[in-house]
């Protein structure tokens, strides 16, 4: 059995997939005609429109591919079967829970409400929680360069969906210009509607946002690249309980890591810090998670039991009950016995 092979059939969690970035072609095919937009008829060219180049100039750069993909979430069919497809790709690469995010204003152009879009995701992550077995759960983004008045309109009119597999939320978008200070009102008003929330922080250089992150009490982060060489910084991580959401592939792209020596991946698992394995977005990066846990063990080492640990600590961190975890913690636990 290949090394990649291997990789695929381990069981696997992911806490940070981003909807808009993560769409299979075949789809994006699709939801082109239902938009009624042209697309190139090389897969060859579409790629290259829907896939970031293996270096970017930065994170807005990065940020830019995401602009294509936008006029063809405007409608509920389009985002429920976006859902649909990306839960699918996850349960096909033995994904057994994956909390997957999105930012309803980016599909309100054309008069959608903030409510029925997080109802038609919801739609699609339940037909492949159906079809194919996985446990798939809806986080939803604020956009942090967006007004906050619009923000918070948008994800307070939303909780009403948490009974139906909305789990939390994130904020995401221009982290540098947007900093958590800089939105610090906003972030505490949303915690006050009860609840859980990730906040994407540290991958635009900045450990200073790592560390006010902390200070709002976030028990997850997104990246936290810029934490690599701050070791009183990973302490008070460490002692907060936070769990990181890493993305290697994404990172190296993005320039958050200019190299593999300043991902934070040794500096947090050396600590004692509780990591999970993510693929951010898996056609903007155009990576699976079979495809990062290969990475991994290439770059450093990681071990099955390595991965067992990191999924065990994504199910603890994640959004979902508690029956919930302990029925995925047990399935886990037994996914991997063949393999350890």
């Amino acid at each position: 059995m290949s090394m990649t092979d291997f990789y695929k059939q381990l069981a696997k969690t992911e806490l940070h997939c981003h909807l808009d970035g993560s769409l299979s072609m075949e789809v994006i095919r699709e939801l082109a005609k239902m938009a009624a937009i042209d697309l190139p008829d090389s897969d060859e060219e579409l790629k290259s429109l829907i896939t970031a180049p293996s270096q970017t100039e930065s994170l807005i750069d990065y940020l830019k591919t995401f602009d294509f993909v936008r006029p063809l979430l405007q409608t509920k069919e389009a985002l429920q079967l976006a859902a649909y497809d990306v839960a699918k790709q996850a349960a096909l690469e033995n994904v057994i829970y994956i909390e997957i995010r999105f930012a309803p204003e980016l599909s309100m152009d054309k008069g959608l409400s903030a409510r029925e879009t997080v109802e038609a995701v919801l739609v699609g992550l339940q037909q492949a929680q159906e079809e194919f077995g996985i446990v798939a759960k809806a986080l939803v983004c604020g956009m942090r360069q967006s007004d906050p008045a619009l923000t918070y309109d948008i994800l307070s009119n939303v909780v009403e969906f948490a009974p139906q597999g909305l789990v939390g939320f994130d904020f995401a978008g221009d982290e540098h210009g947007f900093p958590p200070r800089h939105i610090e009102n906003l972030i505490r008003k949303v915690q006050e509607l009860g609840y859980p929330m990730t906040l994407h922080a540290g991958e635009c250089g900045c450990p200073n946002h790592i560390a006010d992150t902390l200070k709002l009490g976030i028990k997850r982060m997104g990246h936290v690249t810029a934490i690599h060489d701050q070791p009183e910084l990973i302490q008070e991580f460490i002692h907060q309980g936070t769990t990181a959401e890493l993305c290697l592939t994404s990172n190296l792209q993005t320039k958050a890591a200019k190299t593999i020596e300043e991902f934070p991946y040794l500096a947090l698992t050396s600590a004692g810090a509780k990591i999970t394995i993510n693929t951010d977005n898996r056609t903007v990066s155009d990576t699976t998670l079979t495809k990062e846990y290969h990475l991994f063990r290439n770059h450093f080492g990681t071990t099955t039991s390595d991965f067992l640990a990191f999924n065990q600590n994504a199910l603890h961190a994640a959004f979902c009950t508690s029956s919930e975890k302990d029925f995925l913690l047990e399935k886990l636990a037994k996914l991997y016995a063949p393999f350890l």
